[in-house]
């Protein structure tokens, strides 16, 4: 009766720890205070390029600094999407702990205080219906990965869908 008590505790004790570390890999992969917060892919109404009288400064993605002590400079990170359409944050851009910015299209000036900065580009960067961003550390590793669908993923059809609180 021993031995079956021990071996039953011990498989127990096994599931349990493969339970621990059964962890999905982009937990684990993506070690970064900085988390895409949410995105503006479909801006309202037509779409228009046009830098003087277009709508991509209503597109939008929010990075979130979630460190609860820990300020980011964002110089030198990488916003991308799956085609590769990029922006590089090439000054500094100090994100305060729990602070965040949204990242616009069209032209602008970029300002810690208002939490915004511009890609200075008035070309969409995020399609309409489907996209993965990725947020790239000046280190070259990721810092986090986000894919959507308009189908099913913007609960209330604003065009914005958040991904983390």
């Amino acid at each position: 009766m021993r031995i079956r008590t021990a071996a039953v505790a011990t498989t127990v004790a096994v599931g349990a720890l493969a339970a621990l570390t059964a962890v999905p890999a982009h937990a684990a992969e993506y070690n970064s205070a900085l988390k895409v917060r949410g995105v503006q892919y479909d801006a309202p109404g037509p779409d228009s390029n046009k830098c003087s009288t277009g709508n991509t400064r209503h597109e939008y993605l929010t990075i979130k600094n979630y460190s609860s002590t820990k300020t980011v400079n964002l110089k030198g990170y990488v916003v991308k999407d799956a085609v590769g359409n990029r922006f590089v944050f090439r000054t500094n851009h100090y994100l305060e702990p729990r602070d965040y910015v949204k990242l616009r299209g069209g032209n602008g000036t970029d300002s810690d205080k208002n939490n915004v900065a511009y890609r200075n580009n008035c070309n969409f960067i995020w399609n309409n219906d489907k996209d993965t961003i990725y947020l790239v550390k000046p280190t070259g590793s990721r810092a986090d990965v986000h894919a959507y669908t308009k189908r099913g993923s913007d609960p209330d059809g604003d065009g914005y869908i958040s991904f983390h609180k």
